[in-house]
């Protein structure tokens, strides 16, 4: 699910919440040692994403924020906020030359340059994350 999040929406933040739960309190984040990537770069999207990216020559940015039950990916167009809600059931992670996030029959590739580098810890807790989350509830395609 794809929202408009420029601006602050009580309607948007009860459904991000209900598909993939609450933020993270202050101290489980502290515990995790940060809950959100630094700004990578964009190099490829799936055609119904491609909407959502500048269309000028312009370099797309994008971040993820764990959350309990799944991620979100922040989406950078202009000035307009755009943050695709995946729960975790939904999330497939690739490591191809860079990373590559795909669910929902949608993908994000995210470029390999040094701020790939430097989020290599958050990937790595992103990675066991999603493996705890199957391991407590497995559902058809981890099995």
């Amino acid at each position: 699910m794809l929202l408009e999040t420029t601006y602050s929406n009580k309607k948007n933040k009860e459904l991000i919440n209900d598909l993939v739960g609450k933020p993270f309190s202050l101290l489980s984040s502290m515990k995790l040692k940060g809950v959100g990537s630094k700004r990578m770069i964009i190099e490829d999207v799936s055609p119904n994403l491609k909407k959502y990216l500048n269309t000028v020559s312009d370099v797309n940015y994008g971040s993820i924020e764990l959350r309990p039950g799944g991620i979100l990916i922040a989406i950078n167009k202009g000035l307009q906020n755009f943050t695709w809600v995946i729960p975790y059931y939904q999330f497939y992670l690739y490591k191809t030359n860079g990373i590559s996030i795909h669910a929902q029959g949608k993908f994000v590739h995210f470029r390999n340059n040094r701020t790939h580098q430097e989020n290599a810890p958050f990937f790595k807790k992103l990675t066991r994350l999603k493996t705890e989350y199957d391991q407590r509830f497995p559902h058809v395609d981890s099995i």
